[in-house]
């Protein structure tokens, strides 16, 4: 489908009322974290409103640059790959971007309007839309998420869906960034695209791909730490070079943009090699020391790669990757991590344990 098609779709289900907008995307938002369940995954959005969706994160990531100032505190989180129920774990034991009593607005706005038989909002049940336990953390919180939303686990609408919806509803507490899967070579094959093409058709798939092609690529979290999907580049001296990037754009097989989105560190060499992945670089310890010199860097906090316990430090603790989809695959026994960075710029990470056979749920944990 074409944009002036696409376009026209919009013009069609849209609003220029941002209070209509807002309500909306609560709705959506409350559907996905309350109201879904994989019975009735399907009946979540009509198609009109994933174009919409798609539509305008396109629009609200083309009005920014391509990297992004993100202050304290945060969390930081690293690729979530379709794995949308634990996407909603992390949430509920790391804390939701919104607070209780928005969460009790949205709860009696989807109620009043879903069940005719109530129309008083005095009488109105309300569910235990947020965890209640000991270890549930109040919101709202911000988030930086560093990509790879998509591809390899069984929800990755829902991931996209539900991220994009609380980007446009609260940009001043969610960044989203791209990651390689954000990428049309890549996720034809892993799995977003038949994904897309049962559960709606190839359009859907295609209109998601023209809002991924405008996503921002880095973050830098108080002036003091630099995130991204992948890694460094030997390339990048300055982030006004991004300015010069033309979007929407795909990600190619070398440059800054592969780099941010595909390199890794290697122990074994100092400085930069050609990635045996075939895409980017590899960079070494040295890489990092002098990358961070020139930025005027604390840290580096990058994704992409499993790690067992969840986070793993590189180059003397001047690099961490970090991993939030736990049991990855349901193959791999690995921990989730996110990183939480506090006002006074202390990091510290929230372990999400995978599901054992034993009790049957997750276990959070922090680690500093």
């Amino acid at each position: 489908m074409g944009v002036d098609e696409w376009d026209k779709n919009m013009k069609a289900a849209g609003s220029d009322d941002q209070k209509k907008i807002d309500k909306w995307l609560e709705n959506i938002i409350f559907r996905y974290f309350h109201v879904w369940s994989p019975v009735n995954c399907q009946a979540m959005l009509k198609r009109y409103e994933i174009y919409e969706l798609c539509l305008r994160a396109r629009e609200f990531f083309w009005e920014k640059p391509l990297y992004r100032h993100v202050e304290v505190p945060v969390s930081i989180v690293g690729d979530i790959h379709g794995q949308f129920e634990d996407l909603k774990t992390i949430f509920d034991m790391n804390g939701w971007p919104f607070s209780d009593d928005e969460a009790k607005e949205m709860c009696t706005n989807w109620i009043m309007r879903n069940r005719k038989d109530e129309k008083d909002p005095k009488k109105v049940q309300l569910p235990k839309i947020l965890g209640t336990g000991s270890d549930r953390q109040p919101g709202p919180k911000s988030y930086l998420f560093l990509g790879d939303y998509v591809d390899r686990g069984p929800y990755s609408m829902e991931v996209v869906i539900l991220l994009f919806a609380m980007q446009l509803r609260w940009p001043d507490r969610i960044t989203l960034l791209r990651g390689n899967h954000e990428s049309r070579p890549v996720n034809r094959q892993y799995g977003f695209y038949n994904e897309c093409a049962r559960r709606y058709n190839e359009r859907i798939y295609e209109v998601f791909q023209l809002t991924f092609n405008t996503m921002p690529l880095t973050a830098i979290v108080n002036k003091r730490i630099m995130c991204m999907h992948g890694g460094i580049s030997q390339d990048l001296y300055d982030l006004k070079q991004l300015d010069l990037v033309k979007r929407p754009i795909d990600i190619p097989d070398v440059g800054i943009l592969a780099d941010l989105t595909w390199a890794d560190p290697e122990p074994e060499i100092d400085l930069y090699q050609e990635s045996p992945r075939g895409a980017a670089n590899i960079f070494g310890a040295k890489a990092v020391e002098d990358f961070c010199k020139n930025f005027d860097l604390d840290l580096i906090v990058r994704a992409h790669q499993v790690v067992q316990d969840g986070y793993e430090f590189f180059a003397d603790r001047r690099l961490v990757t970090i991993f939030s989809a736990p049991f990855y695959c349901g193959q791999t026994n690995n921990v989730a991590s996110v990183l939480n960075i506090s006002k006074d710029m202390v990091a510290s990470f929230m372990l999400v344990r995978p599901v054992t056979e034993l009790d049957g749920k997750n276990v959070a944990e922090d680690d500093e």
